[in-house]
Order: structure tokens, then sequence, then C-alpha cells
């Protein structure tokens, strides 16, 4: 048997560092707001008729094996994958390729897209039903035990429902709210908005852990930050809710300004640059995707400026990136005695 799963990778619009426990319980609550595009990362799981474990990652050009799961030991850049197979324990050897189509340090939550991916094709390997907020659960605190610090949440949601998002973290959980937007807005939207990769990102997943560690012992203007990050992730939600297109826009530069006054790495000479230059082309406004330092980047351009934009940014040393939002949770085909089978909603998904 093979079983292939792919899933979304996200951009996130606002509210980033606020689905981190137990910061969004010190605001009362946190949101931030999401959307799923179309660049995946992909397991492909296939079975052996021994024990042996065998681990490849495609991007990372990394093998590693072991002569039964018992043996195995997360280690390096393959403990993820290594954890994910040790929870879901599936008593048989297997072959596990993996590979994410997103360049390494993008802040796009390509390691939480990846999970999802091998954790789909797990679940449908071991015959298991189980809910999705469960799966996003246990694959957050899977990533912990990897990463070695606290990680949020707001990742996993695009690789498993698709679409547009905003994701409320209370006392309670989190209350996901899918948003409806037309397909014309979407259309304009993807057209105002460039995503660059400025470069791979060093500041990498201790940055949410330090200005968490900002906020609690009330560094300079952090908590006040933070606040205003909130506000702004809850009127762009109300933003995109009424396809207010331009205001899309100017709530993305208000949170990239909040942001970087958070840590002193969030921002560096590279990025303020190729900002500069987008700025100067004909962007309204930048910010860097997930916790800053590097990695990618969205620009909002003003009508009839994406062509321009785009050349000042790749003169300027980004690689721009092309995307579409996705609005389809994570697939997963199982290849079984020469047939296919394709599941649009693994069994962890709702109909």
């Amino acid at each position: 048997m093979i079983i292939y799963a792919d899933a979304a990778t996200r951009i996130d619009l606002a509210g980033g560092t606020l689905d981190i426990y137990p910061l969004y319980l010190f605001e009362e609550f946190g949101i931030t707001v999401n959307a799923a595009i179309d660049l995946k990362s992909q397991a492909r799981v296939a079975t052996r008729h021994d024990r042996k474990v065998v681990l490849y990652s495609e991007d990372l050009d990394l093998i590693e094996e072991a002569k039964s799961l018992e043996e195995l030991r997360p280690s390096g850049a393959m403990d993820l994958v290594a954890r994910v197979l040790k929870f879901y324990s599936p008593g048989q050897g297997l072959e596990v390729t993996t590979c994410n189509h997103v360049p390494k340090g993008s802040g796009l939550g390509a390691s939480s897209s990846l999970l999802i991916s091998l954790s789909a094709a797990l679940i449908h390997l071991t015959g298991k039903t189980v809910d999705p907020e469960k799966v996003i659960e246990q694959a957050a605190n899977i990533e912990t035990q990897s990463i070695r610090i606290p990680t949020g949440k707001q990742d996993y949601y695009p690789p498993i429902y698709g679409g547009f998002h905003a994701l409320r973290f209370e006392a309670a959980g989190v209350r996901r709210e899918r948003l409806k937007l037309s397909k014309k807005f979407q259309t304009a939207l993807q057209q105002r908005l460039v995503l660059s990769f400025t470069g791979e990102s060093r500041f990498s997943g201790t940055s949410n852990w330090n200005m968490l560690k900002r906020y609690v012992d009330q560094i300079g203007d952090t908590a006040a930050r933070i606040k205003q990050i909130k506000q702004t992730a809850i009127q762009l939600r109300e933003a995109l809710l009424q396809e207010r297109l331009e205001d899309v826009g100017r709530l993305v530069g208000e949170e990239w300004i909040n942001r970087k006054q958070l840590a002193e790495e969030v921002t560096n000479a590279r990025i303020d640059s190729i900002m500069n230059a987008g700025r100067r082309a004909g962007a309204i406004s930048s910010k860097i995707c997930g916790a800053g330092g590097g990695g990618c980047m969205i620009t909002f351009v003003k009508p009839g400026r994406r062509a321009a934009v785009t050349q000042a940014l790749t003169e300027a040393g980004a690689r721009v990136l092309d995307y579409r939002f996705r609005q389809s949770g994570v697939r997963v085909r199982i290849e079984r005695r020469g047939e296919a089978t394709c599941h649009l909603n693994p069994k962890f998904l709702p109909p």
C-alpha cells in the first residue's frame, strides 16, 4: 500500500504570536487571520514486508534508516518526522518520503504543513478516525517536543481545512471561523498581494518565545504593541468579510509597524532595503510572514503596479513566488493493488 498526502502552507495576514499559549490568555483572547496557499508539503508512506523504517527528505536530500520503529531515534533534521511516526506507531515497516515546496526558513508554516500531511497519511494507514481539533492539539505537542519551545497553533489550520480563517484563542479553546469571501474578491486580493522570499530566516522559532518573555517581563512597549496587533487583526477580519480591499492593504502595513517593534531581530537592513524598493515601485505595504528575521514577505501593491513591484523586489534580492489561495484541506490518495482512491476530506475531517 502507498499513501500520498499533501497540505497547504499559509500566509499570516495579522495576529501572529497571539496564538501562543499563554500569551492569548493574558490578553483575554488572541486572534489570528491567515489564508491557505497552494505552496504545499507532501508525504508518501509505503508499507514494507519487514519492520525496517526508511525516512527520506527530498528537499533536504537526507536519508535515515532503522531496523524497526522502536529503534528509530528522533534527532537532527529528521526529528519531527521520526516523532510523528513513533506517535502514530503504525506497527509495520515503512518507507516515508517527505517534501516541502517552499524555501527553507520561509515563515509559511512549512513544518506544520508537513506534520499534517504525514499525520493524515498515518491516520489512514492505521485506520483511525480522529477529530481534526485533536489532530491539531497532538501536532502542536509533537512539534513543541521537537523544537523544545512553546509553539502556536495557527499554522495547523490552513493545512487541515484550507481557505481563509480568523482563529480566536480563548480559555475555552480555539474558535475557528472560516471567512467566506467571493471568488471575485479573492482574485483581486491575490492580484494585489505579492509573495516573495527575502532569504532564510535566522530568527527561527525562538522569536515568538522571545516576544512572549518580553511581554511577561514588561520590557519596553511590547505589551502595548501586542495589544495593537490584536486590534489590527480584529479590523482586518472585518475588512475581509466586508471585502474592503484597500483597508486590507492598509492594515497589513499597520500590523508590520507594530510587529517590527516587538524585538530588534524581527527586521534587518536586508528586509528594510527590499521593502523600500517595493515601496518606491508602487507597494502600499509589506510585512514579513511568520516571526520575522527573514523568510517570506507579503507586499500589497497599488492597482496596476504588480509587475513593477515584482521587478523591484527581484532586483533588490528577493525571489518572487507564484502562489494561489487554496480552499481545500489536506488531501490523501491511496494506492492499493493497482487501484487509486482519492480522499479530498480524510477520515479526521467532517464531510
